[in-house]
């Protein structure tokens, strides 16, 4: 279960640290009026930190070697 959760651990830091952020799109209704509407779509980023990434990969990689040592 260790190795499983450790792995785990260490892909989720990587992938942190290659894509840096979560990109999303969303749509915001700029013109109501009556049966006219407009819409815009606006791009956003949730933007991971880095140190984020690293303390995953480092928790990762302590998990496994803990789990070999046992």
């Amino acid at each position: 279960m260790n190795t499983a959760i450790g792995a785990a651990l260490i892909v989720l830091g990587l992938l942190g640290l290659a894509w840096g952020g979560i990109n999303y799109t969303s749509r915001d209704t700029v013109v109501d009026l009556g049966p006219i509407h407009a819409t815009a779509e606006r791009h956003h980023t949730l933007p991971i930190p880095p140190i984020a990434g690293t303390i995953l990969l480092i928790g990762g990689v302590a998990l496994l070697a803990m789990t070999r040592k046992a």
